[in-house]
């Protein structure tokens, strides 16, 4: 009997699992020098020589893609207007406050591309012990190609006790792409939703 009933819970939790959607709370910060949409619209996406060689690094393109696409930008890789180039940084931290009698715990530690941490993660932590933060991060520049002049440049990061990489870059650069092309002065907080990847159940 006790064992029936541990598999009715575990069953209603996964279909109650499948049906929230996470949100995303992103901080962003933008600048712009465009008054308008640049006309005609077109970017292409530059890759650094580190991203070119980097395997993951392929996960995160087609993201920035859709994201400048929802933008308003075409890609044109013949025939650009801007030059866009991307920038992606992850990493962990244990989390920091006066409820935790044993810290400060320390700052960051990760690097740009890829962390050793993917996928949702969750457990029960030893009492008095800080939950490990994961902290995301993306970047877009914007360049004039034929003056070479920066014109947009913004940046998106997130940090929860969940990741989810890779698809939560492509929430990072929606929310670092939201209001282009001209985005609200300062920093501000932008929640988008994080769209589940399908599974059977």
């Amino acid at each position: 009997m006790f064992v029936r009933l541990v598999a009715v819970l575990l069953t209603a939790l996964t279909l109650a699992g499948c049906a929230v959607q996470r949100t995303v709370d992103s901080q962003v910060q933008s600048w712009s020098t465009l008054a308008s949409l640049p006309q005609p619209p077109t970017y292409r996406l530059d890759l650094l020589p580190s991203q070119q060689q980097a395997r993951a690094f392929g996960a995160i393109v087609p993201m920035a893609h859709a994201a400048l696409a929802r933008a308003g930008l075409q890609r044109d890789d013949a025939a650009p207007r801007l030059i866009a180039e991307i920038g992606v940084r992850t990493g962990t931290a244990l989390a920091d406050g006066p409820w935790y009698p044993y810290g400060p715990w320390g700052g960051w530690g990760g690097g740009f591309g890829w962390g050793h941490h993917s996928g949702m993660h969750a457990g029960w932590m030893l009492r008095d012990m800080p939950p490990t933060l994961y902290r995301n991060e993306v970047s877009v520049v914007l360049r004039d190609a034929a003056t070479q002049k920066t014109v947009y440049e913004t940046s998106a990061s997130n940090e929860d006790v969940w990741t989810d990489a890779p698809r939560i870059f492509g929430v990072l650069f929606d929310a670092a792409l939201a209001g282009f092309p001209t985005p609200p002065a300062g920093a501000r907080q932008v929640r988008l939703p994080l769209v589940p990847t399908p599974t059977a159940h």
